[in-house]
C-alpha cells in the first residue's frame, strides 16, 4: 500500500474530488437514477435485480443504470458514474449500492479490476496487473456522491443486499460484510445532500421473517442472485426502510406510494393488522380490487393492508406470506 503521494492528490483533483455546486436546470418531476451491480441491475433468465421494481413503489420515474459484475471502482473507471453525472439535473435522486464485487486485493498480478484498496480513507494501492493507482471503496463512493450533489442532485447510499442468509438451513445473524458499515460511513463523510439506507439489515429482517424454505426459494441458482419474485421482495424491503426512516430521512421518503410495503417487522414490534381471511380470487368481473384493475404478472395482488388489485391479468394470485400475495405463472 502506498502513501497518498502528490501523484494521487493530482488524480483526486482530476476526477473532481473537490467539486463545487453549479447552477443546473430543474426538471418538472425529479428522476431517480440507480448505480449498482447485478443485485440491482436488469438481468435475464432466472435472475433479476431489485432496481427493476422500484418504480412500482415510488411516484418518480426510475432510470436503472446498474450493471452486472461492477464494483465502485470499475463503475468509476468505466465512466458510468460520469455518465450519470452528465444526466442528472437539480433535485434528481441517485441511489448508489455496491459491495458484492469490491473485495479482494488489487495488488495481485491477477487483479480483476474491481477490488478496492483496503481502508476507508486516503489509502492508495497500485494494481499488480496494470500498475494503476487504486483507491478505497469509500473514495469511489464519496467522490461519485459529491459529483452528483455538485449538480444539485440528492444521493442515497444504500448498503449492499445480503446473500442468502438461510443458505445451509440455519439463519446467519452475524456481522454484515465490511462494505455495509463502509457505505454508512461514506454517506456520513459526504454530509449534506447524502443519506444512508441499511438495505442489508432491512432484507435480513425480512429473511428472518420468511424463514428457511421461503427464503431459499428466492435463490434459483446461487446464494447471491434472486429470482424476479425475490428481487421484488428485496425492493419492497428497501422501500419500507425508506418509508420508516429506518436510518434517517431520505429524499425518497416523500415519494413512496401507498400502501407502503410491509415485508419485515417495523421497529418497536408493530405488526400489520386485519390479516386476510380468504385468498384473493382471479376473474369474476371487472372490479379487480381497491384500484378497480388487475395486477400484472409478478405484481402484488393481496396481503395485510393491501388496497390494490386482487385479480391477476396473468397467472394466479398466490399467498407468499400473510403480508404479500403475488401473481405468479
Amino acid at each position: 500500500m502506498l502513501s497518498l503521494s502528490s501523484l494521487a492528490v493530482a488524480a483526486l483533483a482530476a476526477v473532481g474530488a473537490n467539486a463545487t455546486p453549479v447552477e443546473v436546470a430543474r426538471r418538472a418531476t425529479p428522476t431517480v437514477y440507480l448505480a449498482g451491480d447485478s443485485t440491482m441491475a436488469r438481468t435475464s433468465g432466472q435472475h433479476m435485480g431489485w432496481g427493476e421494481y422500484l418504480s412500482r413503489y415510488i411516484t418518480l420515474p426510475v432510470v436503472n443504470k446498474a450493471i452486472s459484475g461492477r464494483s465502485a471502482r470499475s463503475f468509476t473507471n468505466e465512466g458510468r458514474f460520469a455518465e450519470i453525472e452528465r444526466l442528472v439535473q437539480r433535485d434528481d435522486i441517485v441511489v448508489i449500492s455496491f459491495g458484492h464485487n469490491d473485495g479482494g486485493s488489487p495488488n495481485s498480478a491477477n487483479d480483476n479490476g474491481r477490488s478496492a484498496c483496503g481502508g476507508t480513507g486516503n489509502e492508495v494501492c497500485r494494481s499488480g496487473k496494470t500498475g494503476e493507482l487504486v483507491y478505497t471503496f469509500n473514495y469511489y463512493m464519496e467522490n461519485a456522491a459529491r459529483s452528483f450533489i455538485a449538480k444539485g442532485a440528492r444521493v442515497v447510499i444504500s448498503a449492499q443486499t445480503p446473500n442468502n442468509l438461510w443458505d445451509g438451513g440455519s439463519f446467519y445473524g452475524g456481522a454484515p460484510p465490511r462494505f455495509v458499515p463502509y457505505a454508512a460511513q461514506a454517506a456520513k463523510n459526504v454530509g449534506n445532500g447524502a443519506s444512508f439506507v441499511d438495505h442489508y439489515q432491512a432484507v435480513s429482517n425480512m429473511f428472518r421473517r420468511l424463514g428457511n424454505q421461503a427464503t431459499n426459494a428466492l435463490y434459483p441458482t446461487d446464494h447471491k442472485h434472486t429470482s424476479p419474485y425475490g428481487a421484488d421482495l428485496v425492493c419492497q424491503a428497501f422501500v419500507q426502510a425508506v418509508a420508516l426512516n429506518l436510518n434517517g430521512t431520505t429524499p425518497l421518503a416523500q415519494h413512496v406510494k401507498q400502501p407502503v410495503p410491509n415485508v419485515f417487522p417495523a421497529p418497536g414490534g408493530s405488526q400489520p393488522t386485519n390479516p386476510p381471511t380468504n385468498p384473493p380470487t382471479n376473474g369474476g368481473g371487472n372490479n379487480g380490487g381497491g384500484n378497480g384493475g388487475t395486477a400484472p404478472l409478478w405484481g402484488q395482488c393481496g396481503g395485510n393492508g393491501w388496497s390494490g388489485a386482487t385479480r391477476c391479468a396473468q397467472g394466479t394470485c398466490k399467498m407468499q406470506n400473510e403480508w404479500y400475495w403475488q401473481c405468479v405463472p
